[in-house]
């Protein structure tokens, strides 16, 4: 990327959308038994992951929705249009390709958030100086992370990540980052596991990232002593465990999200702190469908 000036386009353009995936990109980015995942190569298939994502946020996990919302039944925002969409299918359900989406993940890359004019999460976390620092990094930005209850198992994570793998090596990606949250908005609910994040994996000081001052609320709720880490891993969401175990750190602060009803800490990723372990893991498998 280069430099953080971004030249806003209009989102609500259809212009703005970049092209979605043709004959080139349409092969598979990952499979495990009959569960596959790739990108969206439809406006029918993201329109059934927005479907998914409300039914998740909306329904199950009871987040506002916003003024102005794009759609009463879809969680819809104007970063769609601007996006890849990571899908994963259960081939063994009935119907069309479109029936059998059963999680998704939204990827915001240099080129999107230029579109945009911003990343998604610099609303919360002041992302600008963090690639300042790293002007020559290409930075994915991962979000809106949904899986249908029945799915949510270590194969659907696992297929995830190959999948988010093999689509780091097609685009070049260097950085990942992103929010991942804890859920409520009473930080002190998960006190040991914020304080856990916040004493033992604060990133590094070339990769510090600050929640904006006006809605900074502390991870280091407990003294560090008093962590114990058993419990604390244990009481970490799935998604910041998996983070966790591919060597992410995080952010300093996190911020409350009110209306999806959320805690939210701030993922940094650099591909080369990846433990090699799980490069081998999904990287081996992920290598063929990265060609």
């Amino acid at each position: 990327m280069q430099g953080i000036t971004l030249n806003r386009t209009p989102l609500d353009d259809k212009a703005a959308r970049p092209p979605l995936p043709g004959d080139a990109e349409d092969a598979l980015l990952g499979r495990i038994g009959a569960l596959e995942v790739r990108l969206a190569r439809s406006e029918e298939e993201i329109a059934a992951a927005q479907s998914i994502r409300y039914r998740v946020f909306y329904n199950e996990m009871g987040a506002k929705a916003p003024l102005g919302a794009l759609s009463a039944d879809r969680d819809a925002d104007a970063f769609d249009a601007v996006c890849d969409h990571l899908l994963v299918f259960d081939t063994a359900l009935p119907g069309e390709d479109v029936d059998r989406i059963v999680g998704t993940y939204r990827l915001l890359t240099p080129e999107g958030a230029r579109r945009a004019g911003k990343f998604y999460s610099a609303d919360e976390f002041a992302i600008e100086t963090l690639m300042a620092r790293h002007q020559g990094r290409r930075f994915l930005e991962l979000g809106r992370s949904c899986v249908l209850p029945p799915y949510r198992t270590k194969r659907t994570i696992e297929l995830l990540w190959q999948g988010i793998w093999a689509y780091c090596r097609k685009k070049r990606i260097d950085v990942m980052m992103g929010c991942a949250s804890f859920p409520g908005v009473v930080p002190a609910a998960h006190a040991e596991a914020l304080s856990f994040l916040g004493h033992f994996c604060q990133v590094e000081a070339e990769w510090h990232v600050r929640a904006v001052a006006s809605r900074y609320a502390p991870l280091d709720l407990m003294p560090k002593e008093a962590i114990q880490t058993r419990s604390a891993l244990a009481a970490m969401p799935p998604l910041v465990k998996g983070y966790l175990r591919l060597g992410a750190r995080f952010g300093d602060g996190c911020v409350i999200d009110h209306d999806f009803g959320t805690t939210d800490v701030f993922v940094v990723l650099p591909v080369e702190a990846i433990s090699d372990r799980y490069i081998n893991y999904y990287g081996a498998e992920a290598q063929r469908f990265a060609a």
